[in-house]
């Protein structure tokens, strides 16, 4: 094919599944319903697969490792991710149209960032990382042994690669895993959410007909019942890797189920991260920050969900949170300014309500929210909610609601904001807002986190590590620490 080929335009998602080169429905026949969660309508169909398209897929990926120079032509992978990107921007319309009517994100935050097409650059930045990276090394001549040696160093692909991905920010996690994947030279097979499936398949059709990629390099997988895909995955002994996104309890799942084969395991887990406001701060440009939670409705695993405010302005902290968030008006996805779609499924909505109604019961006080939206009728909603008078050792403060929730907690010094902000089996992000920028560097040093904002600023970019410590993940995605998790050494001796 001619790279420089205009993909056209697609004219609805794509249901089917692609398995070793092939666009297939599922062995099953079966299909599912794609569901827009703001309005509950039926947007579409997809592929409903089981163990036995997963097993195929797994085949497909494994041999094309092992019998083709996809691992190690890396000219002819730079040509075919750029074909693909070509692809995916000729697209990027459909694409935001898609993420709209299946995650439920208003229009207005698919225009940039990780919600719409920015994500493509992820495909920019590994494509021109593997131009520059070193491949390959050189130690100094050893004389081990009475034997002078020479010692290389070679960065080779880690193998085939489990890509397990979420629905809160479907494409981005998608493009954050195979891009490098791909690039390292491995196989892949990609298994999307349930509720986010066009956003994978999408890229299996563009693969499919608009690159030069073998057979079997890139599956994917879509299923209404991830479960049994994920356990069938993460246990093949043909899996080299697993690269996982999703909820701390199912990442240790995933973890004891790959421990039998010692697979290399990537996951990028769970967040309940704090938002320090310091008491040297401009509250009426810091505390903005607190709406991070309405974005997407807070479906995002590195959103600070918790606002730790100083007790000496603890009170005007929150009147004026209160009054931001009255600002706040859920509704329409096609709204220019709107932020806040609804919650992704019916699940979820009763999840995070759940977890309202357990805040109240703790003792924290409801400001605002904690319902369903009155004007709204259909569509998986809940208010923007605000609890006040929290304490670090409560649910709401130590669980992950993944809702549009956010908990405000009273500090006493800069040592108690600290302490409180650690106080947490998560370490995945967080953010410190200060009048002087070298207090608030000297708070983000004490900080159990794998990525921190000061002062608004935003480390979010294909070039920054992403990823977090303690029970929020092992390793880091994106930049090139997230390219090398795709890599294995190997060290080789020749004679001096």
């Amino acid at each position: 094919m001619n790279a420089a080929q205009a993909a056209p335009v697609i004219a609805a998602g794509e249901s089917r599944l692609l398995i070793d080169g092939r666009l297939v429905a599922a062995q099953s026949g079966q299909g599912y319903a794609n569901i827009n969660p703001a309005t509950e309508d039926v947007v579409g169909e997809v592929a409903d697969a089981g163990v036995e398209d997963a097993e195929l897929a797994i085949a497909a990926a494994r041999r094309a490792f092992d019998r083709t120079d996809w691992s190690t032509n890396r000219g002819f992978r730079k040509r075919c991710l750029m074909q693909l990107r070509d692809a995916l921007r000729a697209n990027a319309p459909q694409l935001r149209a898609q993420v709209v009517a299946e995650t439920g994100a208003p229009r207005a935050i698919t225009e940039n960032g990780p919600q719409g097409d920015g994500p493509i650059g992820i495909l920019d930045y590994v494509i021109e990382l593997m131009e520059r990276y070193e491949w390959a090394g050189e130690l100094p001549v050893s004389n081990t042994m009475g034997v002078p040696s020479r010692r290389l160093i070679w960065r080779e692909a880690a193998g085939v690669v489990a890509a397990i991905s979420p629905w809160n920010f479907p494409f981005q996690i998608n493009m954050a895993k195979i891009a490098p994947a791909l690039a390292a030279g491995c196989t892949v097979v990609l298994k999307s959410a349930p509720e986010t499936p066009w956003t994978a398949t999408i890229l299996g059709k563009l693969v499919a007909e608009h690159t030069d990629m073998p057979a079997g390099v890139f599956n994917v997988l879509t299923a209404s019942d991830p479960a049994a895909i994920g356990e069938k995955l993460s246990g093949d002994p043909r899996i080299d890797m697993i690269s996982f996104t999703g909820s701390t309890p199912t990442g240790r799942r995933i973890m004891d189920k790959a421990a039998a084969t010692v697979k290399k395991v990537f996951l990028e887990l769970g967040g309940k991260s704090a938002n320090l406001i310091l008491d040297d701060a401009d509250f009426s440009t810091a505390l903005l920050s607190g709406l991070g939670v309405c974005y997407h409705a807070g479906q995002g695993c590195a959103i600070t969900t918790r606002i730790l405010l100083p007790e000496s302005r603890y009170a005007e902290g929150i009147e004026t949170l209160k009054a931001m968030f009255a600002c706040v008006r859920p509704g329409d996805q096609y709204a220019p300014q709107q932020i806040m779609g609804p919650l992704v499924s019916a699940r979820q909505r009763q999840r995070v309500l759940d977890y309202i109604e357990t805040g109240k019961r703790e003792g924290a006080r409801l400001v605002c929210g904690g319902g369903r939206p009155a004007h709204l009728h259909k569509g998986f909603w809940v208010e923007p909610t605000l609890f006040a008078d929290v304490r670090n050792d409560m649910r709401i403060a130590q669980e992950e609601i993944f809702g549009p929730v956010l908990v405000a907690i009273p500090y006493e010094d800069d040592d108690d904001a600290v302490r409180i902000a650690n106080d947490s089996i998560y370490g995945l992000s967080g953010s410190v807002f200060s009048a002087d920028a070298q207090r608030a560097l000297r708070i983000a040093r004490r900080l159990r986190t794998g990525t921190l904002n000061i002062n608004g600023a935003n480390f979010f970019a294909p070039d920054a590590p992403f990823g977090g410590y303690k029970q929020s993940g092992i390793g880091r995605e994106m930049g090139e620490q997230g390219f090398e998790e795709y890599l294995q050494t190997k060290t080789v001796a020749v004679p001096a």
